[in-house]
This record gives C-alpha cells, structure tokens and sequence, in this order.
C-alpha cells in the first residue's frame, strides 16, 4: 500500500503566515499526516460494526429467517470476510500516514505481507457467498453481477500489485495496490451512497440498490485514480526514497 504527502497543492496560510497544517519547515504537521488515515478508518466504522453483530449473531446460533438465511445455511465465508475485510481497511489506512511510514520504515513491508492475502480472502470470501450462498431478498441479478465484477478486480489488484513488487517495480505496485484498496473500502462509501436515499425514499428496490452499491465503488475508483495520477510515485529502495520535485506533491510507494 501507499501513503499520501501533501507537498502539492497548499492550504490558506496560519496566522503565523505558514501554510494550514504545516510546521515552520514547510514540513506537513503531524495531525495533517493523520487525516487521511483517520477519514479512511472512519470510513469503515459503519461495515466494522454490522460485521461484528454479524459474527456475534451466528456465533449464538440464530433462528433462520429470510434476512439471515444465506449466513446460518452458510457461514464460513462471513466469518472469514468480516475479519479479513476489516484488517484489509484498517491496516491499509495505516499505510497512508507518511510520518509514521518514515519512522518506521519496516511497518510496511511487515504489514503488506499481511494485507495481500486479507485483501485476497476478503474478496475471495465475498465472491463465495454472492454465487453459492443465496441472496437477499432486496438483491438481484444485477448486483450479483456488479459484485463478482469488483470482487475479481479486487483480486487482479492485488495478485498485480504483489507481482509488480516482487519485481521491484514501485510505481506500478503503488497504483495497482491504491486500486484494490479503494475496492475494498467499497462498503464504507457504500453506506454514504445508500443513506440519502433511505432517508428520503425508504429502503430501495433492486435495480436502485445495485446502482447505489455501483456508485460506491465508482466513487472509489475515481478517487484512487485521481491520487495516482496526481501524486506520482517516489521510489522506496534501501529504506531511502528519492527527492521529488519541490512543486509536485508525491505519494511514497
């Protein structure tokens, strides 16, 4: 995974004539280096607390009903997503916190070990249960499909991220790994998309909750691809990076 530096473009200026968030060096502070990983972890409070009732709810042995049906006939995948899934999102967002990355140089590589195969078991325990453990009652084909689709690009992310790294080659890694974490932090977004909607609507029918869980991930996707494009990559190699240009904001790989 990567980390976002905020060397580009410069917020209004403190009172002290130093821009907002940053030290007298022209450093970013340490609670601007901060911010990004706190939004995406916020981000995923909401699917973090529906996976935990979730798990405590099969862990009781429920009684089946409609809503419950796929997960009690069926709940090895959950117990294996919801874990994974939220490793995958809290871990990942770590990565995006430049001073932390800087004073520990190891954290990375320790924890990218770890996030491919939870990103990996999260999308692979997701694409299980959407074609052989039934569905809700508010899915439909059409989501099925937009679910397999952005499960196996999940996976293609990643395997193509692991694979790029293995060959040393940082920039595509850093592009193919932000991907496959804006995929898995589809459900965080999703709850944003769907919200407006259920307060204003009530609970949507099929093809609107698909177009709604599309928006999600869409959204996602748009972002990752902006911050790759807008923050090339700085090259990592012997615990040592390479200076960017002074007028260019970087994202480390």
């Amino acid at each position: 995974m990567t980390d976002q530096s905020t060397t580009g473009h410069l917020p209004s200026p403190a009172p002290d004539g130093r821009p907002a968030g940053r030290t007298r060096a022209g450093k970013p502070s340490r609670r601007a280096g901060w911010l990004g990983p706190a939004g995406l972890i916020a981000l995923s409070v909401v699917p973090m607390v529906a996976g935990a009732a979730r798990m405590t709810e099969l862990a009781g042995g429920p009684e089946m009903t409609a809503e419950n049906a796929r997960y009690v006939v069926m709940p090895l995948p959950v117990m294996l997503h919801i874990p994974s899934a939220v490793l995958f999102c809290v871990l990942g967002a770590l990565q995006f916190a430049p001073r932390f990355r800087r004073r520990r140089p190891g954290w990375h590589r320790v924890t990218g070990r770890l996030l491919v195969p939870c990103g990996i078991v999260a999308a692979a325990s997701g694409l299980w249960m959407t074609l052989f453990a039934g569905r809700h009652p508010a899915d439909g084909d059409l989501l099925a499909v937009i679910r397999v689709m952005f499960g196996t690009a999940m996976i293609a992310a990643i395997v193509l991220g692991f694979v790029a790294i293995r060959r040393r080659d940082f920039a595509r890694h850093r592009a193919w790994m932000i991907r496959g974490y804006a995929i898995g932090q589809g459900a965080g977004t999703q709850v944003l998309t769907h919200l407006p909607s259920l307060l204003i609507f009530g609970p949507p029918g099929q093809f609107t909750k698909a177009m709604l869980m599309l928006a999600g991930w869409l959204i996602n996707i748009a972002v990752a691809e902006w911050i790759i494009r807008r923050e090339p990559a700085r090259v990592l190699a012997g615990g040592r990076r390479t200076s960017p240009s002074p007028s260019v904001g970087r994202v480390s790989s």
